[in-house]
């Protein structure tokens, strides 16, 4: 498909966003293909998330080159292989690939004869793209009572039928796998074209496919309950004491606890986020499937809306459920470590608001030791330096040159020294202060 736009004479071209082919091409990615009646279909849905989708479209390649067929463009999702009156449908989907075979049918034929694992034959020509998810066995018949009748085919106690908008088809299933491990679906063509026919198959193989797959969130939900369930509990034990109270070791130690409980919620939430999410995801479109094909009852039997909404629902309620448990969770164990952490906060300030008023006792303390440290320095120096100057003094006096009585002179220079001496500790004192500040 081409997304370039002609303008003028025809030779000129607008330029197209680079994703215009890709919007446009997505409309037609999966057309409905005409299917006559009778008809029987076989189809498989594997799991190819990852890179088993980029490993399933090359050997799908391998597979066609060998046979001289054309095979899928790099971008395509959808692509048809015909091999005579066998019609080979392959759809590649964002974590799973279809693979329907289509075949021509005896219009005599018992419904669902041969075996679906017969006509499944051709599927081991194929390597197996991941695990299998979907297997349907589809028999498109014409109506012819009492061969064709639902009752007499399927498991009444789960079986569900219902007919289209204008009750041009019947379809019917139970939902359950034969012995060969297909779910077996009956379509009843009451005079549909065979583009008709083509689109009422595809939905109704949609639904079933999207049916199981919208399922696979309950196994997740079921892994995750318990852990959810212990968390909770643990949880209102935590805030239990935490309502008691306790020392700041103690609140630290319960902090350390709901932090670990609030990862191992969030790594539950982060593995299941996308299962959860692709589970409503195909609900809905199970949903919108069954609106558009238009279903009517038959007789006092369930449609396949009203049987999915007592079966299915549930389960799918339970995703949601537990989905919203994991949120509730998150939160509550947030605030709850909040709360917590405040505690922690308050009771660290009020330690170290008692740690600065010991700091500011001791440093007084030291204040009043460093005075009087100077005091008996300034006492001890001088008394020195007064001893030396003593010295000194008789000294000049033996020498007859001082002209006054020793004691006097020895008197007199005391305050003097007593003076300096302090002027010069507390000038040392102040320089060193400095130097620390």
């Amino acid at each position: 498909m081409s997304s370039d736009v002609l303008i003028g004479d025809g030779e000129s071209r607008l330029v197209p966003h680079p994703l215009r082919a890709a919007v446009l091409g997505e409309v037609h990615a999966r057309p409905f293909t005409p299917l006559k009646t009778p008809s029987r279909v076989v189809h498989f849905a594997f799991d190819t998330s990852g890179n088993r989708a980029h490993d399933d479209r090359a050997q799908l390649q391998a597979f066609c080159e060998e046979r001289g067929l054309p095979p899928p463009s790099p971008t395509e999702k959808h692509h048809r292989l015909t091999f005579g009156s066998t019609v080979l449908r392959w759809e590649q989907h964002s974590e799973f690939t279809t693979y329907t075979w289509e075949m021509r049918a005896d219009p005599g034929a018992v419904p669902f004869y041969p075996d679906a694992a017969t006509l499944a034959a051709p599927m081991r020509l194929l390597p197996q793209p991941g695990p299998l998810l979907v297997a349907i066995d589809l028999h498109l018949l014409a109506e012819d009572p009492p061969r064709t009748t639902p009752e007499n085919l399927f498991d009444r106690a789960s079986l569900a039928v219902a007919e289209n908008s204008d009750g041009a088809a019947l379809y019917a299933t139970d939902f359950q796998p034969s012995p060969s491990g297909f779910v077996r679906i009956l379509v009843i063509d009451r005079g549909m074209a065979a583009e008709r026919a083509g689109a009422l198959v595809q939905r109704v193989l949609e639904v079933e496919t999207y049916r199981t797959l919208a399922l696979l969130g309950l196994p997740e939900a079921q892994r995750l309950l318990p852990s959810i369930g212990a968390s909770e509990a643990r949880l209102a034990e935590v805030t239990e004491q935490m309502r008691l109270g306790g020392d700041l070791a103690n609140n630290q130690k319960l902090l350390d606890e709901l932090t670990s409980l609030a990862a191992e919620v969030e790594a539950g939430a982060a593995t299941s986020l996308f299962r959860f999410g692709a589970s409503r995801a195909y609900e809905e479109i199970v949903t919108q499937r069954l609106q558009t094909i238009g279903e009517r009852k038959v007789g006092g039997l369930p449609t396949w809306s009203s049987f999915l909404a007592r079966r299915m629902k549930p389960a799918l309620r339970t995703c949601v459920t537990t989905e919203e448990r994991q949120s509730n969770l998150s939160q509550k164990l947030a605030r709850a470590a909040n709360l917590l952490r405040t505690r922690v906060d308050v009771e660290l300030e009020h330690q170290n608001q008692e740690l600065l008023k010991s700091m500011n006792a001791r440093t007084r303390l030291q204040i009043r030791l460093q005075a009087t440290v100077e005091g008996l320095s300034t006492a001890a120096i001088t008394y020195y330096v007064v001893g030396l100057y003593s010295y000194l003094v008789k000294g000049v006096q033996d020498a007859g040159l001082l002209p006054i009585d020793p004691g006097i002179a020895v008197a007199v220079f005391v305050p003097f020294a007593a003076a300096g001496i302090w002027w010069m500790v507390r000038s040392i004192r102040k320089r060193h202060i400095g130097k620390e500040s």
